[in-house]
């Protein structure tokens, strides 16, 4: 009876950890697309790196025409000062 619990256990977390690496893969794409690098290069950090892909995005600067410059992080206007 304990190891099938311990299975059960093991599984939701495995479960959990997959969710959280497939999760920052994502972030890690939608930042290096934003940024205006293309998606590949931040799917591949954030598959390879996990958590820390999305981190590095978060720090790697972005181009002068790239959407996050233009329309900024989450696809806004920037305010125009009147």
């Amino acid at each position: 009876m304990t190891l099938l619990i311990a299975g059960l256990t093991d599984g939701a977390w495995n479960l959990f950890w997959m969710y959280l690496w497939l999760a920052s893969t994502i972030a890690a794409s939608y930042l290096s697309e934003r940024k205006g690098y293309g998606d590949r290069p931040g799917l591949a950090t954030g598959l390879i790196l996990s958590a820390v892909g999305a981190i590095i995005w978060l720090i790697v600067p972005a181009k002068p025409e790239s959407k996050w410059k233009v329309l900024g992080p989450f696809g806004r206007q920037k305010k125009v000062a009147a």
